[in-house]
């Protein structure tokens, strides 16, 4: 691809740019999947962002231009993020309180893992970029039968008065699963009645409402913005690793699976500050010396790599839980949607630290170690969210350390 398009000397900023671009995709179908999803249904959102995907990657494969490659690949990364979100969202909303902690925690992250690992298995064996494509392409049209089997979000449908069709889903789920359900699910006068209270309304300055805050809204978003720079920066830098380049973004890939286990359990069982400062610790402590590792020895800077991707793994996966307990109810999805954000712009970034590497090979590192301990030390400011009930209001969230 590079050499196709003669993407080399004075034109290799456009290499980081396409990469960058995609992201700007990712940000802008961040921002909208939600509002979509909420308006149209889970169910609709997530096939028709599932199409978008892709039918715009099939497209890419007649590219004739680096711009027309590039601007094919900002729509499928719009259409990327989007079914990823509403699905997690859908997921959550589905699923029972047991399961869906699981879910939402590991289910979605190891199967994200699982399809990383077989990009470079996939790479490895298909050379032309073109045929590449195809074959990531074509496992979309296996999602098609799967219209058949999701059901819409019960909750959703609910939120829209839609009883009697929820009313299908949830009496087909008792069956299912053996469960007597009640001869009555929904009090329809009831349901009326607690609408005008549901329709009340958030915007955006209510996370900066009081000083407190807005102090946690700030930490919020230079945490998920910088831990995003970590997690991506490492992720497209293994082409620059020693060693093969594929078995390299394999095992930058395999990291992430007892990552996201590790993430789980301290989830289960310590404190959120201290578990994510300290995965935060180790990923920037380790990134920030391997400048201090003897040249000779490529196969250590190589295993200190993955061990700060495994801490940086582990503390990105832990920051959709925290945030969420964090918040009150009535800011919670804005909350998430706004630090998500950051998260984005932090990923559009990503690839000119990267880039950074054609200078000095040291210092895309030194930048990511430093980043993400600055922000492991500014966690520990933020309040403790374990053993704590989700906050309803306002007056019950925690106060900065």
């Amino acid at each position: 691809l590079l050499l196709q398009w003669n993407l080399v000397c004075e034109d290799d900023w456009k290499a980081p740019l396409t990469t960058s671009l995609f992201f700007v995709g990712v940000l802008i179908g961040s921002f909208i999947s939600g509002q979509l999803s909420d308006r149209f249904g889970r169910k609709n959102i997530l096939f028709s962002t599932m199409a978008v995907q892709t039918g715009f990657s099939f497209l890419q494969i007649f590219s004739t231009s680096w711009e027309m490659f590039t601007v094919l690949f900002l729509i499928v990364g719009m259409g990327q993020i989007s079914n990823y979100v509403v699905a997690f969202i859908l997921g959550t909303e589905i699923l029972g309180k047991s399961v869906r902690i699981i879910f939402s925690t590991l289910g979605v992250c190891i199967f994200f893992a699982i399809g990383y690992m077989l990009l470079p298995l996939f790479a490895y064996f298909i050379r032309d970029w073109r045929m590449l494509l195809l074959a990531l392409t074509v496992p979309g049209l296996f999602c098609i039968p799967l219209w058949w089997i999701i059901p819409e979000s019960p909750r959703w449908l609910i939120s829209q008065g839609r009883y009697k069709e929820a009313e299908v889903i949830i009496r087909k789920a008792a069956k299912i699963n053996g469960v007597p359900a009640p001869a009555v699910l929904f009090d329809t006068a009831e349901m009326q009645d607690s609408k005008p209270q549901q329709q009340q309304k958030a915007i955006l300055l209510d996370l900066f409402r009081t000083r407190n805050i807005a102090t946690i809204t700030i930490m919020s978003l230079l945490l998920w913005f910088f831990t995003s720079v970590g997690y991506f920066g490492l992720s497209l830098s293994t082409p620059n690793w020693h060693g093969d380049a594929y078995i390299n973004c394999f095992l930058s890939a395999l990291i992430e699976v007892p990552a996201y286990v590790i993430a789980w359990l301290l989830l289960r069982s310590l404190p959120r500050r201290y578990s994510l400062s300290g995965t935060l610790f180790l990923g920037g402590g380790v990134i920030l010396f391997i400048q201090l590792v003897p040249a000779d020895l490529n196969g250590l800077s190589v295993g200190l790599v993955m061990l700060g991707k495994f801490g940086i793994t582990a503390a990105f996966s832990m920051l959709y839980v925290y945030n969420v307990e964090l918040y009150p109810t009535l800011v919670r999805n804005m909350a998430v949607g706004a630090t998500s954000m950051a998260s984005r712009l932090g990923s559009i970034i990503a690839p000119y630290f990267v880039y950074l590497g054609a200078y000095d090979r040291f210092l895309p590192y030194i930048l990511m170690g430093s980043l993400t301990l600055l922000i492991g030390i500014l966690t520990l400011f933020l309040p403790e969210s374990y053993g704590n009930p989700l906050p309803e209001g306002f007056e019950q969230m925690l106060k900065v350390k």
